[in-house]
């Protein structure tokens, strides 16, 4: 080989053998360990010796650091910690039994879990050694481990050739998967690797196949998405992203390092190195040091050929996992009737699984909330690293024209389009559509979008994405179908699109345009109708199969829409509020098969100065809302035209979890169902939801009735002032009036009929409970307990005459008398108005 003088020189480090090394994260050193005892510091940018410790144990296989700490783990099972600047020995943090493999430092320094010849691969706090978490899936011993960048996940490569994927969101972590497959089984002392590295984006990680290939799986569908081939006619031995994504190093047992551009999957420069064991870029440089089994070191500073080096330049970019040409993965073929009858009885019950949501906490990571400028109204003044403008900036759809409510010098402020269950954009991504069905998310790739629609009841569909060149930037997912629209900057028409998710003919999927120069504000989707209100206020009426069925104009400028069966409710801006500063939202319900109006143009209870964070239909049909004060609200009467009354459900801030303010968390809304509040918890100062798709969470209705509401856990036998049961009366009657009215404008069944009666049975068990605490309380109490005595729906008498027995329980015999009196004149069809006289 011809003499270069840009090839860097090898610096002798340490015995032939396992050589390892780090950057601290700052890149002021580079660390290094090997088979024999001694640890050398190199600075930086210095040429001079490097610092040498004698780590006085031998055969060091795995290195980590923080700029404070540096962690060596060892063939004798013990992880020491030393002093980054001076060397100096800390202390012993981990002890295991059998050879340290492979030890990983999450990015904020808090941890380092160490993977070992043993079963268990421990997490332990780097401060304080008592702190420890376990992992204790695997079958064999493990070879590698590594953080996910926003130290969500963990990843365990064992020599069984499993990867498991861990959760950390948790107090206890939870094995979320166990991938077969992606990697090679490896004895612990192989050169080859089989360790997960993680995009710097957090969003995918890069594994080496047994082919010598490199693949990317993603961790939204944790499958294989994209790869890099050809690079190496040898075993992989180590891999390594750039700091912004833009690159990937890999090195091979055929003495080559491949230097690859991740966008495209293309080779940029091979060169020639033998026995490469570990690669590890510079945090912030042009430069790449690797160790071999000669047990050298080479600082390669340039390794980027000028002509792309203005890639480490660039911001994060996205890790390389969006799919290609239209991607058919959903198996939602036409099957007869007889095949879907036989699969429902084949179908096991799902108790206890993920999609049913039962105790399950999301948890979040740092992120930044962005919008993207549709229409080019040019409302966004700054634009940050991804291209994105920040949310305080946005405006409405219409720009200027929009704000002039009226020419006066105070102009109020109008509440922007929303579609319910979206999200700005967070980089590159953002989610279309989140609620109990699935979610659909989609990815910028500047020239197109890529879509991803995902179900949490895979038994019935299957998740499915594609290309999307239309860019769209609206969607709505139900068990039916898909809908989706777009807003084209470019003066072409807005379009919308429905995909279902089966038919019994030929794929059904239909796309229309709007007339030139109207936008869609918002889209809603139910069993019957497609609903979209636009920039024109028009209100478009869609059948299933694309039939316009009705358009008419709002009274009220649009903002949002959502639909349940036949009724669709539209949301609009109306007259300027009491502060003279933000316009009143007002809302319109109507049955579109009937065309009927249900309520008209009638006004949404939000507080003054209040934002609306999401509309939507409970399961049972009941206009909801969730606004940014954290409260819950559904529309009670609603089918009673001037009838209708906003009446909240739950108000956040009040739950018992924040109480003491333990915790900093807010709500993101999903969806009202199975008379539960589901929504996604954000941490911190987070406003949407982080990628990947979180976890659910549901709470119980809890209806603001006290300052301080107590405890499920709380009894009137330990002195309840009978609050809890108050809160309890107050949401019975609330869940029985909408409940009554639903079965009163439908044919009701059997089972409803039924479950109505459950209803009004449990609403008397609360007004007995009640009761007794008013007996217990003392005779001057007596009034109060008549009067809850009167309000039972009692419709045979049982809780009458056992309201009876309470009091005589407590020896009020006034009390006793009169609840039988009432209950004497109830039998003699005489009203309740002189009871308590």
């Amino acid at each position: 080989m011809s003499f270069d003088p840009l090839r860097p020189r090898g610096r002798p480090a340490h015995t032939p053998g396992t050589t390892v090394l780090t950057y601290t994260p700052d890149g002021r050193r580079v660390i290094t360990g090997g088979s024999n005892s001694a640890i050398r510091i190199y600075t930086v940018d210095q040429d001079g010796e490097p610092k040498t410790v004698d780590g006085s144990i031998d055969g060091h296989f795995a290195i980590g650091a923080t700029n404070e700490i540096l962690l060596l783990g060892a063939e004798d099972g013990t992880v020491w910690s030393y002093d980054a600047v001076s060397g100096k020995m800390g202390g012993l943090l981990v002890r295991c039994a059998l050879p340290v493999r492979d030890i990983a430092v999450s990015r904020d320094g808090v941890w380092v879990a160490v993977a070992s010849d043993e079963l268990t691969v421990k997490v332990v706090k780097i401060e304080d050694m008592t702190q420890v978490k376990y992992l204790r899936e695997q079958g064999k011993g493990t070879k590698h481990v590594t953080f996910d960048p926003n130290g969500r996940y963990v990843t365990v490569s064992g020599t069984d050739g499993i990867l498991y994927v861990y959760s950390l969101t948790n107090e206890e972590p939870e094995v979320l998967r166990k991938l077969d497959g992606v990697i090679r089984k490896l004895e612990p002392d192989a050169e080859a690797t089989a360790k997960a590295v993680w995009h710097p984006d957090g969003t995918a990680f890069a594994v080496a196949e047994a082919t010598r290939d490199i693949s990317i799986y993603s961790i939204s569908e944790w499958k294989k998405e994209k790869s890099f081939a050809g690079g190496h006619s040898g075993d992989i031995t180590s891999l390594s992203w750039a700091p912004n994504g833009t690159l990937l190093a890999s090195a091979g047992a055929d003495g080559r390092i491949v230097l690859w551009e991740t966008k495209t999957q293309k080779i940029i420069q091979r060169y020639e190195f033998g026995n490469v064991l570990n690669l590890a870029w510079h945090p912030t440089k042009n430069s790449l040091s690797f160790t071999t089994s000669d047990g050298e070191l080479f600082i390669y500073d340039n390794f980027v050929p000028k002509d792309y080096e203005s890639q480490l330049q660039k911001p994060l970019q996205a890790a390389p996992i969006f799919p290609g040409p239209l991607t058919e993965i959903s198996n939602n073929v036409p099957r007869t009737l007889a095949e879907r009858s036989k699969e429902a009885f084949q179908r096991p019950a799902r108790a206890g699984s993920p999609d049913s949501l039962d105790d399950i906490l999301g948890d979040d990571e740092d992120m930044r909330d962005f919008v993207d400028d549709d229409d080019g109204a040019g409302y966004a003044e700054e634009l940050n690293l991804y291209g994105k403008r920040p949310n305080d900036s946005l405006e409405d759809l219409d720009g200027p024209d929009t704000k002039r409510v009226y020419s006066g010098s105070l102009q109020p402020k109008a509440h922007l389009p929303l579609q319910p269950g979206s999200t700005p954009w967070a980089g590159n991504r953002r989610y279309l559509c989140l609620n109990l069905t699935g979610a659909v998310w989609t990815v910028d790739q500047e020239t197109h979008h890529t879509v991803t629609v995902e179900f949490y009841d895979r038994e019935l569909h299957r998740d499915f994405h594609f290309t999307d060149p239309y860019q769209y930037d609206k969607a709505c997912l139900n068990e039916n179908g898909t809908l989706f629209s777009n807003n084209p900057s470019d003066g072409s028409p807005a379009t919308i699109f429905y995909r279902p998710h089966e038919t019994w003919t030929a794929r059904a999927d239909w796309r229309t345009q709007l007339p030139e120069g109207e936008i869609v504000r918002a889209l809603a989707l139910s069993e019957s109708y497609i609903v979209a209100v636009t920039t024109k206020d028009y209100v478009r009426v869609y059948t299933l199969f694309g039939t316009p069925f009705r358009v008419y104009r709002q009274k009220s400028q649009a903002v949002t829409c959502a639909a349940w069966r036949d009724y669709i409710m539209t949301i609009g801006n109306g007259p300027v509020g009491a502060d003279g500063r933000h316009a009143t939202l007002q809302y319109t319900v109507e049955n579109v098969k009937r065309d009927e109006i249900c309520q008209n143009e009638d006004v949404v209870a939000l507080p003054t100065g209040a934002q609306l964070q999401s509309v939507f239909f409970s399961d049972s049909g009941d206009p909801c809302i969730y606004d940014s004060t954290g409260v819950l609200v559904v529309l009670q009467h609603w089918r009673t035209p001037g009838q209708a009354r906003w009446v909240p459900l739950l108000d956040t801030k009040q739950l018992s979890r924040l109480a003491g303010g333990r915790k900093e968390e807010t709500y993101w809304p999903v969806a009202v169902a199975q008379e539960k509040f589901h929504c996604i918890i954000l941490k911190g100062g987070d406003k949407n939801p982080y990628f990947p798709r979180p976890l659910l969470s549901e709470f119980d209705f809890q209806v603001p009735v006290s300052s301080n509401p107590p405890k499920e856990s709380e009894s009137e036998d330990a002195g309840n002032d009978g609050s809890r049961f108050e809160e309890s009366f107050v949401r019975g009657n609330i869940l029985l009036s909408l409940f009554r009215d639903l079965i009163s404008s439908t044919n009701a069944t059997a089972s409803q009929r039924a479950e109505l009666a459950r209803k009004e049975l449990e609403l008397d068990k609360t007004l007995l409970q009640m009761l007794a605490i008013e007996c217990r309380e003392g005779e001057e109490r007596g009034m109060k307990a008549l009067e809850l005595v009167t309000m039972m729906n009692d419709r045979n008498g049982k809780m009458i005459e056992a309201a009876a027995k309470v009091a005589q329980r407590y020896g009020r015999g006034v009390l006793e008398d009169k609840i039988r009196d009432m209950a004497e004149r109830r039998i003699m069809g005489m009203g309740d108005d002189d009871e308590l006289a």
